[in-house]
């Protein structure tokens, strides 16, 4: 006779007769509760957009990271616990410093998302010291990065499973992200064009209007590597894109009377 669903999902390891492990698929539902962040990855390089959420108007924006760097050659955007997130970016960047100590060259993006996914995986492991992990980690995250095979866009589940994309949407709106990056994306799209069609599809999917504060940009080129926008840069690149919403300020000259 077969347990019930409930008993199933109880042990982080234990299949269901249909072959599922429940506890996995409710870490990526977790998932779906996060902030949006999208990454396309173009010839010219890698753009991230990740929206980031103000719950008061008491909260410091600044402190809220959905953005990180790696390494100088490898970004990442998360959604989901943040407190797990920190785990995972910490050992990609114990990763990456090892793998330049020991080979003296820069760690590939995908070595990396390899890395951090045999982290994620050990959520199955069973140690007698009792040191196994309790739970999958409840993020996704997405890597972008430059190496000897140019632009990269990697993304990595709970699962464990890291995929290579050219434009992928993670959180709460990734399902209407992804169709609208589907009907944009196209091979020859500049970095420019990545960074407007980003921003489109985030202000789809987001609730509030947007602004500086509740927006994160990073693009990742061979020329200068890791480059997160400035307050003023995401202004500058929403005016840009949104123009009818985000005028340019008119500057007034004071002359004295």
């Amino acid at each position: 006779m077969f347990l019930t669903r409930s008993e199933y999902d109880r042990g982080v390891n234990t299949f269901s007769p249909e072959g599922r492990l429940f506890q996995v698929e409710y870490a990526i539902e977790a998932i779906k509760l996060g902030s949006t962040a999208i990454g396309i990855s173009t010839s010219e390089g890698v753009v991230l957009a990740v929206e980031k959420r103000i719950t008061s108007p008491l909260m410091e924006p600044t402190t809220i990271e959905k953005i990180v760097e790696v390494d100088k050659h490898i970004g990442c955007a998360f959604s989901g616990l943040m407190a797990d997130s920190r785990t995972m970016i910490d050992r990609a960047r114990v990763e990456c410093q090892n793998h330049w100590f020991v080979y003296n060259e820069n760690m590939s993006v995908e070595s990396c998302a390899q890395a951090v996914s045999n982290l994620a995986i050990q959520f199955g492991d069973s140690d007698d010291d009792g040191a196994a992990m309790s739970r999958p980690f409840g993020v996704a995250i997405l890597f972008a990065g430059i190496d000897e095979k140019g632009p990269q866009l990697y993304h990595m589940d709970p699962s464990g499973t890291f995929v290579q994309f050219d434009a992928k949407a993670i959180g709460s709106g990734s399902e209407g992200a992804q169709q609208s990056l589907q009907e944009v994306y196209h091979r020859s799209m500049t970095l420019e064009e990545a960074t407007t069609a980003a921003l489109t599809i985030l202000k789809q999917v987001m609730e509030e209007k947007l602004n500086s504060s509740n927006v994160e940009v990073m693009t990742m080129t061979p020329k200068n590597l890791f480059h997160m926008f400035t307050k003023e840069q995401v202004e500058e690149a929403l005016t840009n894109v949104f123009p009818a919403e985000h005028p340019t300020p008119i500057k007034v000259n004071k002359q004295k009377v």
